[in-house]
């Protein structure tokens, strides 16, 4: 039995039982600033009040393009609060990519972050017959083409009555759809999954009782939350009343880490590996000295590392090796980080086993987990007090798992999505009658914990009727500091080739110590650089089967991006996306 109904229920309960302790802290005029629980519902309860003035009714669809922000946080939850739909769409969507969700989810009132948003959807507004009301945040207004300011959206609020709507709050179903997040699309045109109220305060109910808290713990939120993962933080966070630092700049994150300092960060794989290979990058460029102590260092941390995993205390001896260890070198790694990081979460991709001993090894204890869209982004994780490297750890509270016959993971939980909207087809194909989720995930279950092998339909089978997980190949190939990227190819074909992508931070210094007059695109095709990498995967090779090994590859000029359309807003590789732009080069590799 769930705690609470629906989420207004949830707010209000953290803001009567937390009502003076902090719930945000928020960037505004480059301080941080923060707002209690109690003033968090009320904004919660202005917004809401505004919503209906600007006449969005139960079930009304509810628009929000721009980055993580406190107004983000503030007005999807106004918005579900209200019974009304939150649609999130990514800030570096194209004009026509915004105008599909816009216009498949039917939304009347869409905000936006600034004029730089404001322009992209007036471009296409001619194809939005049904967007009536545009809120921007910070710029341009003019209400003869339905566009106001923020503060003129909330100066309405007055026209409802506090009463009223807490009235029409207190009506709102645990049934009701809640939010329409649309997938990434790593193929095919974007789903819309309909979440419900149940399906987020399940989320938060379960992920929030997994996540280890204390009550002065402070957590850093700064992925884009128009991905679920992100909004399910949120969600977990009300639920333990943990104070959340928020603010969606990705370039300011190492400054947010400095100076908020917080006790956990929700991160993606593709963060960690990149301050992996800054840091390895450092310390090559450092003297023999201070290579020689970092390695010493290292290696002294993965023993105290692997003694926790294995459930012992370390020697005496071992315990001040790493005392010393941790003064010299290991410390200094952990500042980065603000100094008092407990763990950091790993969600929306894989992470690489030799990233997360890398770092534990360093002090920096980084739990993976696991989510969908489908499932409002949670079903297991790792524990601070219970994890094990290579697996995204045991089912969350109330989660149930079953394994299929060919390997699928199958989950029934009370945060399966309704279902996808305007399409019964797919979810058919994905929910069964009885309310289990096809993740389309191949995987096995080791005494609880969850191990992800593959994606289903990623699955290559070579000429030779080997089956080859390209996800696993991939990571391999990109725990070289060398490598950004890299897309394993070879379904039906005699052997395994890779296209990869260089590592701008690590190569172009190396580029400059050989001499090389060359710009980072042309580095691809630079002899020196295919042989440095040519090694590197033979080397890599190492780790992998014969049948898995890479025969040949191809280095793509740049890197894959979003804006490119070959990774999504998560930093997933659209692999067919990839594929189709690479397959003259591809070819070129079997003749």
């Amino acid at each position: 039995m769930l705690p609470y109904r629906t989420v207004y229920e949830m707010i209000t309960a953290t803001a009567r039982e937390q009502a003076e302790k902090d719930a945000y802290l928020y960037k505004r005029n480059d301080r941080w600033e923060s707002i209690n629980w109690t003033e968090a519902l009320e904004r919660i309860e202005t917004i809401g009040r505004a919503l209906e003035a600007h006449g969005v009714r139960h079930g009304d669809r509810v628009g929000i393009i721009a980055q993580t922000s406190l107004n983000w946080a503030m007005t999807d939850l106004a918005t579900v609060s209200s019974g009304s739909v939150t649609v999130g769409i990514y800030p570096n969507n194209t004009a026509d990519d915004c105008a599909y969700i816009l216009e498949h989810a039917e939304i009347e009132l869409l905000f936006v972050e600034n004029d730089a948003q404001l322009e992209k959807i007036l471009s296409v507004r001619k194809q939005l017959p049904k967007l009536k009301v545009i809120i921007n945040w910070h710029g341009e207004t003019d209400s003869s083409i339905g566009v106001w300011g923020w503060d003129e959206f909330l100066a309405r609020a007055d026209e409802i009555p506090l009463e009223q709507w807490r009235e029409r709050a207190g009506r709102t179903d645990p049934e009701d759809l809640a939010s329409l997040v649309y997938t990434s699309g790593t193929t095919g045109v974007p789903k819309g999954a309909m979440l419900s109220q149940r399906n987020l305060v399940f989320s938060g109910w379960s992920a929030g009782d997994a996540i280890y808290h204390e009550p002065h713990f402070i957590v850093l939120l700064f992925l884009p939350l128009a991905h679920v993962f992100a909004r399910m933080i949120i969600y977990a966070s009300m639920f333990n009343a943990t104070t959340m630092a928020i603010d969606g700049d990705i370039n300011a994150l190492p400054d947010h880490l400095q100076r908020v300092r917080p006790h956990y960060v929700p991160c993606v794989p593709r963060v960690f590996e990149k301050v992996h290979d800054r840091i390895l990058a450092q310390v090559e460029a450092g003297s023999i000295v201070k290579r020689t102590l970092f390695r010493w260092a290292l290696s002294v941390g993965r023993k105290v590392s692997e003694a926790r995993q294995r459930k012992r205390k370390p020697s005496l001896g071992l315990s001040i090796l790493h005392k010393i260890a941790d003064l010299l070198v290991l410390r200094k790694i952990r500042a980065a980080f603000g100094g008092r990081m407990v763990f950091a979460i790993s969600g929306s991709a894989p992470l690489s086993i030799d990233i997360a001993k890398f770092f534990d090894a360093c002090g920096v204890l980084i739990l993976e987990g696991i989510g969908m869209t489908e499932n409002t982004a949670f079903s297991n994780v790792n524990r601070y007090t219970n994890n094990r490297f290579g697996t995204v750890g045991p089912a969350g509270r109330g989660v149930e798992i079953r394994i299929a016959d060919d390997g699928e993971i199958l989950i029934r939980a009370g945060n399966v999505m309704q279902g996808y909207y305007k399409d019964e087809e797919a979810t058919r194909e994905t929910l069964t009658p009885d309310g289990w989720l096809h993740t389309g995930d191949i995987g096995s279950l080791e005494e609880g914990f969850m191990r992800i092998t593959d994606r289903k339909k990623d699955l290559i089978i070579t000429a030779g009727g080997k089956n080859v997980a390209p996800q696993h190949l991939e990571h391999v190939l990109k725990s070289s500091p060398y490598l950004s990227q890299a897309a394993a190819y070879g379904d039906r074909r005699k052997y395994i080739t890779a296209l990869v992508t260089l590592d701008r931070e690590v190569i172009v210094p190396w580029a400059q110590e050989q001499g090389l007059d060359a710009s980072f695109e042309e580095l691809a095709s630079n002899a020196q650089v295919q042989r440095l990498i040519a090694n590197e995967i033979e080397r890599l090779n190492g780790q992998l089967a014969r049948y898995e090994t890479i025969k040949r590859f191809w280095i793509v000029p740049g890197d894959f991006t979003i804006e490119a359309g070959e990774l999504t807003p998560t930093m997933k590789l659209k692999r067919r996306v990839v594929v189709e732009k690479y397959q003259q080069q591809l070819d070129s590799l079997y003749e």
